[in-house]
Parts: C-alpha cells; sequence; structure tokens
C-alpha cells in the first residue's frame, strides 16, 4: 500500500499477511492494524479493554507533550512519541506517522541542499554581525553597565 498520497479520499487496507510478520529490514512494508499479541486481537472483550488502555496512555503522552510545548521541555518529540504508541493499535496513526515520517525526510534532504546551506550560513553570518554591531554601539555608549542600571545620558 502506498501511503505516500495526500489524497483525501485514500483509504487503508490491512494485509493479512503482512500484518503478523516484517515484510523488510526497516519494517516499512509492515502491514496496517494492530500489533496486539494474538490471545490478545481473538478475544474481542480483551482486544477492546487493549485498545482503551493504549488509546488512553497514548492520550497522557500526548497531553504532556501539548503541555511541554510552551513550557520547558521536548514537547514535539513526546507528542510524536504518544502517536507512535497509538500507532501500535490504530491505523489513522500509523498513517499519520507514515506521513510525517516521510514529510520530516523531505524537509531534511531540502536542509542538506547545498543552495539552502549556503543561504543559511550566509544569513546566520549577517544576523550575527548586526548583533555584534549592536553590541559594540552599546558597550561604545554605555560601557559595560546592564540595562537596568543606566540613567538618563
Amino acid at each position: 500500500m502506498n501511503t505516500g498520497s495526500d489524497d483525501l479520499g485514500e483509504v487503508a487496507v490491512v494485509d493479512e499477511a503482512k500484518a503478523d510478520g516484517h515484510v523488510g529490514e526497516e519494517g516499512a512494508d509492515r502491514g496496517l492494524g494492530s500489533r496486539a499479541p494474538e490471545y490478545v486481537r481473538e478475544r474481542r472483550l480483551l482486544h477492546l479493554s487493549w485498545q482503551v488502555g493504549v488509546f488512553v496512555i497514548g492520550l497522557a503522552v500526548v497531553a504532556a507533550g501539548i503541555v511541554m510545548l510552551p513550557l520547558p521541555g521536548p514537547g514535539w518529540v513526546v507528542i510524536f512519541g504518544g502517536m507512535a504508541i497509538w500507532a501500535t493499535e490504530f491505523v489513522w496513526a500509523q498513517l499519520v506517522l507514515r506521513w510525517t515520517k516521510r514529510k520530516v525526510t523531505e524537509a531534511a534532504q531540502r536542509a542538506l541542499d547545498p543552495k539552502v546551506r549556503r543561504r543559511n550560513i550566509a544569513l546566520t553570518v549577517v544576523g550575527l554581525v548586526i548583533i555584534g554591531v549592536l553590541a559594540g554601539f552599546y558597550l561604545w555608549k554605555f560601557g559595560a553597565v546592564m540595562p537596568w542600571k543606566i540613567k538618563d545620558q
């Protein structure tokens, strides 16, 4: 199945032969669906409670990541960790995670483009020169005095 489509009408089809094990070394061709143990999947009530548990744990991790966005902490990493927990059980989360991985890989490849790297280095150098000039002007005008201790001069 190709999950690389950005079409809204994409439908996920679970391939039972691929869902039971790895096809490739990286598991990229692994089928979609539940990763619960076989004895859990065979019992409907147990499988439903398994899914509820996975959802609650994933929700707690995603909520912690959202809290970490404005606070110190690796917010996005934790959010994607919660999505990975959900992806062990839910097809929609597997599709979102695959799409996200593809977009991150594309962004990394664009960032490694020599033209983009030269532009980023040039912008960084210009920014550092501007900061240096401003810091030099401040030191020339006020000396090594903190801004809150400057009196009218």
